[in-house]
């Protein structure tokens, strides 16, 4: 089963007045790449985030976005009186100084901000951590899913592809042999315009030349080699491991054994059949840009 790199997740998670939302994306890329998005209290936890991500994609750019909400009892805020008394005792100390008859006001303490000040946030983010953990791995199933949905409709279209790469090969096999005995007779037909007696033919040289002539003709080797990567491409298609490497591989060893086919093979119809197949490695070699 194979997976493709593009993909989209979301999850949910509610717990002890906390909530969150998790939404994960993969796109196409060479390497794992993890780029999270984590509200300020859990940015202690990116790097426990992204171990997660590693657990269960391989290869892709991950981007994951984190929302929390937590109910909150009361204003985060709390009442600095050591401050606000002193605000109070210097304000008088000003309107007395300057003889001024109106009196200090809660209006005026209140422009400065050290009176109100922010109650201090938990050390411990257990809590949340836990919350976002269980959201994270539902919205990673989810993206999961949809990347095997995904690789499934590749896989099918991967294998129809080398299906017929299959039959071109075999028909490149069947036309290389009959231009073996053509290539024989053409050449004896030469050889007897050029030597108008016979008796000068060194036959033993002309056998030699036609041995020469049919392994250079003979494309059996690289058929052979070709199946055994497609066979192995076939097989690769239904591990349960990322498999995008290896198949980029094969792919880039059919090409070659293709290339090696096209220059043995001085014949316009097999030349065709070639750049079909390379057309259809070059569509794979695409394909597989996608997958982990």
């Amino acid at each position: 089963m194979i997976l493709s790199m593009t993909g989209y997740g979301r999850g949910e998670a509610i717990a002890d007045g906390i909530s969150c939302t998790v939404e994960v994306r993969s796109v196409n890329s060479r390497f794992l790449e993890v780029v999270a998005r984590l509200p300020r209290t859990l940015a202690q936890r990116e790097n426990d985030l992204k171990e997660l991500v590693r657990s269960r994609v391989s290869r892709g750019k991950v981007s994951v976005s984190v929302t929390l909400q937590k109910e909150q009892n009361g204003l985060p805020l709390s009442i600095n009186t050591s401050a606000a008394k002193s605000y109070y005792k210097l304000l008088n100390q000003l309107r007395k100084a300057v003889n001024i008859k109106e009196q200090v006001k809660l209006e005026h303490l209140l422009k400065f901000s050290e009176v109100l000040e922010a109650e201090e946030a938990k050390e411990s983010d257990e809590e949340e951590w836990a919350v976002v953990q269980t959201g994270l791995r539902k919205a990673l199933d989810a993206l999961n899913a949809m990347r095997a949905q995904e690789g499934g409709e590749m896989a099918k279209d991967l294998k129809g592809r080398v299906e017929w790469m299959e039959r071109a090969l075999a028909e490149i096999e069947e036309k290389s042999r009959q231009r073996i005995p053509e290539e024989r007779k053409r050449l004896e037909e030469r050889v007897q315009l050029l030597v108008s007696d016979k008796a000068v033919i060194d036959q033993n040289r002309l056998e030699l030349e036609m041995i020469l002539l049919a392994d250079k003709l003979d494309v059996t080797e690289e058929c052979v080699r070709y199946r055994s990567h497609t066979k192995f491409f076939l097989e690769a298609l239904g591990k349960k491991e990322p498999v995008g490497r290896t198949l980029s591989f094969l792919i880039q060893e059919m090409n070659r054994e293709a290339n090696t086919i096209g220059s043995k093979s001085n014949d316009a119809a097999i030349a065709h059949l070639v750049v079909q197949l390379k057309e259809e490695l070059e569509k794979i070699r695409e394909q597989l840009q996608n997958i982990e």
